[in-house]
């Protein structure tokens, strides 16, 4: 049963760096846990549980998880909580997400235990934090100068995140551990061909700090859009892109399947 169908959800506070007051406070802040199909990356199709995690040290303007982000709300629940409820659904893939997961420290202790399960981890996180955990996939994205939330952009309207996500948005010595220690992907969101030069730049920089290969496969092009309409918007171009710079392009499959409805 997802979270958000059996405990009251409060709004939180902010959460930036790190989770309000955490050493006091045992488990971490869930803001859904569900089944479905992984909508991204390499594994897009498996049957998959989802741990989402609230609060983020970004704010993405187009971030499909506002909940987490922008408004973040959630329910604290303890590990043992959080892996009975992993544990009634008939899946052996778990992806923990958010909001960014890594700014808490307790995913660490969850990664550990859902590993002596045996379950096969994926950890959505936007670079810029390297925790040492049992991780099976690190499908990493970072955040490109187009998800700034400039003025013009920025959701909440009152334009306080823009110097900061910008500076913050990459962090390449994180980056570089998580290649070098995980299986990894490279998941871009890509709003048109203005982005690929970012992409590049970013990509031969990693690749000469980096101990360790990174291949045109393991870079994914994930076209920008949180909704049917528009994604049909951009698409096409981002495939063409993967097409024309041979990388790989992955879909959204949760969108194309459920729209934007919560617990996809």
């Amino acid at each position: 049963m997802p979270v958000s169908d059996s405990v009251n959800l409060e709004n939180a506070a902010e959460i930036e760096g790190k989770a309000e007051d955490e050493e006091s406070t045992e488990g971490l802040p869930i803001n859904e846990l569900f089944s479905s199909l992984q909508g991204e990356g390499t594994l897009a199709g498996v049957p998959s549980v989802f741990v989402r995690t609230s609060g983020c040290n970004l704010r993405c303007w187009f971030c499909d998880s506002y909940h987490t982000s922008w408004e973040p709300t959630h329910a604290w629940l303890g590990l043992e909580e959080i892996l009975a409820k992993i544990e009634s659904f008939d899946a052996d893939h778990v992806v923990l997400t958010g909001g960014e997961p890594l700014i808490h420290e307790e995913s660490v202790a969850l990664l550990e235990e859902l590993d002596e399960r045996g379950y096969h981890t994926t950890v959505e996180t936007n670079g810029t934090i390297y925790r040492d955990a049992p991780i099976d996939l690190a499908s990493v994205s970072p955040k490109l100068e187009s998800s700034t939330p400039t003025p013009e952009r920025d959701p909440s309207g009152e334009g306080e995140w823009e110097a900061r996500h910008e500076s913050d948005r990459i962090d390449m010595d994180s980056l570089a551990r998580l290649v070098e220690d995980y299986d990894f992907q490279l998941k871009f969101v890509v709003t048109d061909a203005e982005d690929m030069p970012e992409i590049l730049d970013l990509l031969a920089e990693l690749r000469t700090v980096a101990d360790a290969p990174i291949s045109d496969d393991d870079v994914l092009l994930m076209p920008e859009g949180a909704t049917r309409e528009r994604l049909a918007e951009t698409r096409t171009a981002v495939a063409d892109l993967a097409m024309e710079y041979g990388f790989r392009y992955t879909p959204r499959l949760h969108v194309d399947l459920w729209n934007d409805a919560p617990e996809t």
